[in-house]
């Protein structure tokens, strides 16, 4: 029903752009000759061509499972409190995205630096297509700056890494043998009520064969936040053979472009001038706040139609 019901939209997404291009022809050529009526509806078709481009975008968005659900999961480099800190500012641009985008955000996984920022965060992002849009975010975040922990104010450089994971529904099957997991229960650190430190409720899961281990303490029971971890598992181990296929695909493949998992993909510089850039795609802003409050479209738009994606 889920799959029926967007490609319904599509059609009657298409059907109303059509419609809507014949209506502002016309009114064009009626009004051509009248400066006054032309301005009443430029802005009409301003916010048509608009909506035409971002009907246009989500094309690109032709992947098995660019519709799904998100999985992101944030981790700091070596750099101590500076990659931390570097690390729950980009948290707090996913959270801000998704918000923006009205996508819904859930906490599954968060461990607090030890003086600021974050060691380690998973979160869950709920809406159509969030994992096509933020497939393009997997990688090696840099960010260059004045550290506000250093006594003498000297530049710093930290990398974070982020991975985004398509959420594995009941429709995809991945067998996962119970004595291929070691499965640690622990006391819940960080914000999350008066359950935390208080009970061991957060899991911890290691897939023995492939060495990923997933947690989650989100949750008050043992039980749900065990559903939500193995959730990421099945998330990460899906991702994982994707990418075995694919390499394999790209054997016989030399005009494939060949794409660097876990390498640098974006460079934030706030010192000594203000700019943000993509290295795949060369997009780049100048405007470091807006990127940092959630604004990521000039990227996402970028990787989607330079096709590196697909």
């Amino acid at each position: 029903m889920r799959e029926l019901s967007t490609h319904k939209r599509w059609v009657n997404d298409f059907d109303k752009l059509e419609l809507d291009f014949t209506d502002y022809v016309e009114l064009a050529e009626i009004t051509a000759d009248d400066p006054d009526e032309f301005a009443e509806i430029k802005q009409s078709i301003i916010d048509y061509v608009q909506t035409v481009d971002a009907f246009e975008l989500a094309t690109y968005l032709s992947g098995k499972d660019d519709n799904r659900d998100a999985i992101l999961t944030i981790h700091p480099g070596a750099g101590g409190t500076e990659s931390q800190d570097w690390a729950d500012m980009l948290f707090r641009m996913y959270n801000r995205w998704a918000e923006t985008h009205s996508f819904q955000s859930e906490l599954i996984d968060y461990q607090p630096g030890d003086e600021a920022g974050l060691k380690s965060a998973t979160i869950r992002i709920k809406g159509e297509y969030v994992y096509g849009y933020l497939k393009s975010e997997s990688g090696v975040h840099r960010l260059v700056r004045i550290s506000p922990f250093d006594a003498n104010s000297r530049r710093h450089t930290s990398f974070v890494s982020v991975h985004v994971y398509p959420e594995i529904d009941d429709t995809i099957e991945i067998e996962i043998n119970d004595d291929d997991l070691r499965i640690d229960t622990y006391r819940a650190s960080g914000a999350g009520g008066q359950h935390v430190n208080k009970t061991s409720s957060a899991v911890r899961i290691t897939h023995l064969p492939s060495g990923i281990v997933v947690q989650s303490q989100a949750e008050r029971s043992q039980f749900k936040n065990k559903a939500s971890a193995m959730k990421v598992l099945k998330s990460k181990l899906y991702l994982k053979a994707q990418e075995e296929q694919q390499k394999e695909q790209d054997k016989y493949s030399k005009d494939k472009k060949k794409i660097e998992w876990g390498s640098q993909i974006r460079s934030y510089v706030f010192h000594p001038y203000n700019m943000v850039k993509d290295h795949r795609t060369d997009a780049e802003t100048s405007n470091i706040q807006k990127v940092m409050d959630g604004d990521l479209e000039l990227f996402i738009n970028a990787y989607l139609t330079s096709g590196i994606g697909r």
